[in-house]
């Protein structure tokens, strides 16, 4: 995927900075400041996932975004649609799953 922005890209910046934290400074610490490092490293990992996954957004039924579309499903509006709002919840679901827990859908 080529970026307007040149090289290196946002994604490239974030894993860099991730390998840093998760060589570097753990090895260098230990403790509380070990732990926030691989915290810090597993959150950079998830953003750079974000940044280079090249899915279409998941359909939501009509509605612009995901609070719209919950919104809808609170007040009543799609009750008749079950058929429709199960498959659209899990498709949203598996591609949260495919950033935050790569590997997960495919373990169930």
């Amino acid at each position: 995927m080529s970026s307007l922005y040149g090289r290196p890209t946002a994604a490239e910046l974030v894993a860099a900075v991730a390998d840093f934290l998760d060589n570097d400074v753990r090895n260098a610490t230990d403790g509380q400041v070990s732990f926030h490092a691989r915290v810090a490293a597993n959150v950079l990992r998830t953003v750079e996932r974000e940044l280079l996954d090249d899915r279409a957004a998941p359909d939501l039924l009509g509605y612009p975004d995901e609070t719209a579309l919950a919104a809808a499903i609170r007040a009543g509006d799609l009750d008749g649609r079950a058929a429709d709002v199960l498959p659209c919840l899990r498709t949203l679901v598996r591609h949260r799953l495919a950033v935050a827990h790569p590997g997960y859908d495919e373990a169930t």
